[in-house]
Formats: C-alpha cells, structure tokens, sequence
C-alpha cells in the first residue's frame, strides 16, 4: 500500500486544488441556498430530498458560519475520497501501481465531476456513497470477512438519507449477487444482518415520509412532468459519449469485467453495473445520476488496460495521458476556476441587450446579492411599526433561499414562498400589514392584495433569464385570509 500513497496524494492534491480555486468564485447556486436553508429546519426528510444535505448544512454553519468556500469544501472532500477510493479498488481489483495511476486519473479527466464537485448538493455525496459501497463489496469478495458486508449496509442506509437513487445502486447490486457463485452470498446470514442495518439507519426517515404522505412521490410526478419525460430515448447515452476520453476508459472496465479473466472473480460487478445503468436509461433519469458509477469502472477499466500492456507497461501512461490532457480545457466550463470577464473569453460569450447568456449552473449563481440588497432597502425603507410586521415573500426557492441565507447579514426577517419545502415552513405573520413581494408577477400579487405598487424590475447582467426581469413589490390588504390562502397552495407546491 505504501507504494500507491505518494501517487494518490498527488492527484487528490491536484484535484483539490482545482476545486478550491472554483469554490471561491461567483456566488452560490440556487440549489446551494436551498440546501442551506432546509439545514434551519431539521428534520428527518424535506420535500424535495432526505436530511443529509441539511446536516452537513447546519455542520457547514457551526464550524465557518455560511462562507462560500467552506460550504463547498464538503463536496470537493467527497471528491477527494472518491478519487483515493478509486485508486485502492484498482489495488483491490489485483491491479499494480500503473492500474492504480490510471483509475485516479479517470476521476481527474472526468469534467463532470468538478461540476458534482463544487456545488453543495446531495450528488457529490450519492457519487461518494455508490463509491464505498462498491469498495466494500470487492473488499468482501477478496476477505470474506463480515465486517465489509456489515460496512456495505450501513454505506446503503446512510445513502439512502443523503439521496434516494441510492435504491438503484442497491437493485442492481442485489441482481448482481445472484450470479456470484450461483447465488452463495445469499445463504450468508450476514448479507441479511447488513441489508438490516441499512434498513434501520433509513428507517427515521421512511417514517417521515410516512408522517408526510410520501412528498417523494409528489416531486418525482413533477420531475417527471417537467425535466425527465423531455429525455429522449437516445439522450442519456449520447450524452455519456459526449465526455469520450473518459467514456473509454468506462467502456474498458465494463468489457473487462466480462472478458478479462483477471477480473472474472468480480463479474457480478459487472451485472450489477448493466443492471443500474439501463434502470437509469429506462426510467429516463438525468444523465449525471448514472456518474456514480463511473468510479468503480474506471478502476475496472484501470485493471484490465494495464492487463492489456503487460508486455509494454508504459502503454498505460499513453492512455492516461490520452485520456486527462484533452480534457483539461474544459475543466472551466465545470467549475469556476476562471474569473467571469476570463470565462466569458474563453467561451467567446457576445453581450445582447447588456447581458451575457451564461451556461445555467454559471448563471444561477449570480443576481441573488443584489436581490437582497434592493429587499433590504425597501425594508429598511418602511416606518418601523411597519417593519415589525413585515412580511417578504419570494416567488421561488431560489430568491427564499438567497433572503434566508444571504439576508442574515442584512438583518432581514426570514422569508416565506410557497415553494417546495418553504411552503411546509408556513406563511409567517398572516395578520402583517406589510409585504414585500419578490419576483412573483403582477396577476399573483393582484390576486391576493388590494394595494399593490411595482418598485422595480430586477435585472442582471449575468443572472439566469427566469432572474432577470422580476418584479419588486410592495403589498397591503389582503383580500382572503392568508392561511386559506396558503392551504390552497399544498397541491402545487413543485409547480
């Protein structure tokens, strides 16, 4: 093992550093604000996701309050660990120090992965968690000892309250282990104990869901009303080769484990990959859910390409360097490690009507401070018995989450919207005598209050095009009561 450490070091130290540098730039992302603000809520389950994301969110707060670099540095960690984590299942796999460079440098030439990488969502943390899982089961296979079956249930469990595709990856694990030795490690009381284990370290959650008549289901409908059913059949393959370098090497790992007689004690990982990877297709998922399970084929892949040159072994370092060095370009469309005047060269972006179209992760991270800031001077505009029963209202998570986040330092009141999970967080002050209403339009304001006055429309030179153009109003007089109001609102809260 010694021997493998030095290289690992280096890589995850590089990507490390490529990350850090991206974390720091522009703002947060709408998702990131969600994310955040669900961690002043905690509980077992949000509506829209399980609890993880909140505690690493009220983790982020306690150790470095809610500074850009620090919430990131959760998912460039989970990168890291994928990265070495890759590198010990080419060990694992029976692969020597060329097989074990080579896995860790699938991880660093994968693009996809500094986008993951960045951004404070559950992805970074699923991809991490498929990772472990993958890695105690070859343990298990190699040693045939308990503990890696027992490590594997509680990885399930812990996935599970970080990212429900996790199913996905148990499925097609449990398809596979029917091929392992015609089925043996079913007759393994451990196996049972293990999958026990994940159930209990899921169960608060499942209980939750329970509580609060399944929201899953509710969003899944609205994902699949609005983003997945637009995949075409053909989409979430074509947009696995469009990171062709990288593709390769996973094409290699899927091949080895059924050619390579090197590898065919693992040939169940093979199934359980085919398994998972056409329940993705099928079901039309999006294509970055299916990442997770690059890591474990590219050491796969690692294994059997460094099995390939046996007779030439620096073959190897061809193909490694093949795959990283036309990928490198890229890297800033992933994530931020340009400034914006520097990306906007080297995207050859052109400014139509005073704005720049960014890519819509870059987009969504700009806009949301100069949101609060023109919230914060109309309130800080209002008479004070005014603003003590003031009401903000944002029209989506994003604006909520940039006036509930971002709005500490302003001393701002925490918002309401009826989005997703700020909707379960109720209507705040239903008698106010003041709201402040932020990009919802002129029929929704019009509809619920009798006094409405428009004070500006909020633009942005780079924000997304739903952010720019959004209403700023001041409201008064409600027409219905406000909690009749909000109750209305349960059915169409992923709207």
């Amino acid at each position: 093992m010694k021997k493998y450490l030095p290289v690992l070091t280096i890589l995850a130290l590089i990507k490390f550093c490529i990350q850090w540098v991206g974390n720091q730039n522009y703002g947060f992302h709408r998702d990131e604000l969600l994310h955040l603000s669900v961690s002043e809520h905690m509980d077992w389950g949000f509506m829209e996701f399980p609890p993880f994301i909140g505690f690493l969110g009220k983790l982020s707060y306690w150790l470095f309050d809610y500074s850009l670099w620090s919430v990131r540095l959760f998912p460039t960690l989970a990168g890291v660990g994928i990265l070495i984590l890759c590198g010990l299942m080419a060990k694992e796999l029976g692969g020597k120090f060329r097989a074990v460079f080579l896995a860790a440098i699938g991880v660093l030439a994968f693009v996809p992965f500094y986008r993951n990488h960045t951004l404070f969502q559950p992805v970074a943390f699923d991809q991490l968690f498929w990772t472990l899982g993958f890695y105690f089961i070859i343990r298990f296979v190699n040693t045939h000892h308990h503990k890696y079956l027992l490590l594997t249930g509680a990885t399930l469990g812990i996935g599970l309250l970080n990212k429900y595709t996790m199913l996905v990856w148990a499925f097609g694990i449990f398809i596979g282990l029917l091929f392992y030795e015609k089925g043996k490690w079913f007759k393994n009381k451990w196996l049972y104990g293990s999958g026990l284990l994940g159930l209990l370290i899921f169960l608060p959650n499942l209980l939750w869901q329970l509580q609060h008549d399944f929201p899953l289901l509710q969003h899944l409908q609205s994902l699949n009303e609005k983003q997945l059913n637009e995949n075409g059949v053909f989409v979430f393959l074509l947009e696995q080769l469009e990171i062709t370098p990288p593709f390769i090497l996973f094409t290699c790992g899927v091949l080895g484990l059924f050619l390579s007689k090197k590898l065919q004690a693992y040939r169940a990982l093979g199934i359980a990959c085919l398994v998972i990877f056409a329940t993705m297709w099928f079901t039309k998922a999006k294509t970055y859910y299916v990442f997770a399970l690059y890591p474990v084929l590219f050491a796969t892949g690692a294994v059997a390409v460094e099995a390939f040159f046996k007779k030439r072994p620096n073959g190897v370092y061809v193909i490694a360097g093949t795959i990283l060095l036309p990928m490198v370009f890229f890297i800033p469309e992933a994530t931020p490690v340009l400034p914006i005047e520097r990306f906007i060269d080297y995207k050859g972006l052109e400014k139509v009507e005073d704005r720049v179209e960014l890519t819509s992760d870059y987009a969504d991270m700009f806009g949301w401070e100069e949101q609060v800031q023109l919230v914060d001077s109309v309130y800080r505009s209002l008479p004070p018995k005014d603003q003590r029963n003031a009401v903000i209202w944002a029209e989506n998570y994003g604006e909520a989450g940039a006036l509930k986040i971002l709005g500490k330092k302003y001393g701002l009141p925490n918002p309401i919207s009826r989005h997703g999970s700020f909707w379960t967080w109720g209507p705040g002050n239903t008698e106010a005598s003041v709201w402040i209403s932020l990009g919802n339009e002129r029929g929704s304001v019009e509809n619920i209050f009798e006094e409405t006055r428009l004070l500006k429309i909020i633009t942005h030179p780079y924000a997304i095009e739903e952010e720019n153009g959004i209403p700023l109003y001041l409201c008064r007089k409600p027409k219905r009561p406000i909690a009749d109001w909000w109750a209305d609102y349960e059915d169409h809260i992923f709207d």
